[in-house]
């Protein structure tokens, strides 16, 4: 099980996405738990690597346009950002 680490523009982006449905907001979670834990997503999660800016970075997609960014850096899962495509790139 990896250690979360947040960065400060997660959890800006984090209190917006609290205000969406709450079934999206136990979805958002889910998915956090299960990069936590290791285990792989679902080919509806679209998991890819970034580069540019972005690069050792990944995105994975919560629903259609709600997307996370994140890394696995040793034992640690770092979230970087999450919101739409349109926020984030």
């Amino acid at each position: 099980m990896y250690l979360l680490e947040y960065s400060t523009q997660f959890q800006k982006d984090f209190k917006k996405v609290t205000k969406l449905p709450i079934p999206d907001v136990i979805e958002v979670g889910n998915l956090i738990s299960k990069l936590q834990r290791g285990e792989a997503l679902g080919a509806k999660n679209v998991d890819h690597p970034l580069s540019g800016n972005w690069a050792g970075f990944r995105d994975c997609h919560i629903k259609p346009d709600l997307v996370l960014i994140y890394r696995i850096h040793e034992n640690t899962l770092q979230l970087a950002r999450i919101g739409s495509h349109s926020e984030l790139f």
